[in-house]
């Protein structure tokens, strides 16, 4: 049986990697992954194949999982307040279905 969530995509600078993911915890989520990113914005073209001169401006992505659409708002709003008036990046979210609840 299969149960609703909410995945949090967050896309960002990696400068901000550990302040996001101790928020992230502090609101409750039980868990997150972190993936390295490439891509185009309109900040810029951020690629692989030539990484940024600065490792700390390269491109990551943030998935969190939660089962509570209210703690998911929460947490999306605190960051884009937080981060995203003075760095790039992203956050959206979906609707997911889930095996074991208990995880989330």
């Amino acid at each position: 049986m299969t149960h609703h969530a909410t995945k949090i995509s967050i896309i960002t600078e990696k400068l901000n990697e550990q302040q996001i993911e101790q928020m992230v915890v502090e609101a409750g989520a039980k868990g997150y992954t972190v993936f390295e990113g490439s891509g185009r914005g309109s900040h810029s073209l951020k690629t692989r194949s030539r990484p940024s001169v600065v490792d700390a401006f390269s491109l990551i992505k943030i998935e969190v999982i939660v089962a509570d659409r209210e703690k998911a708002d929460a947490i999306v709003e605190k960051i884009a307040s937080t981060y995203f008036k003075d760095y790039s990046g992203i956050v959206y979210m979906e609707t997911v279905e889930i095996l074991r609840l208990e995880k989330f």
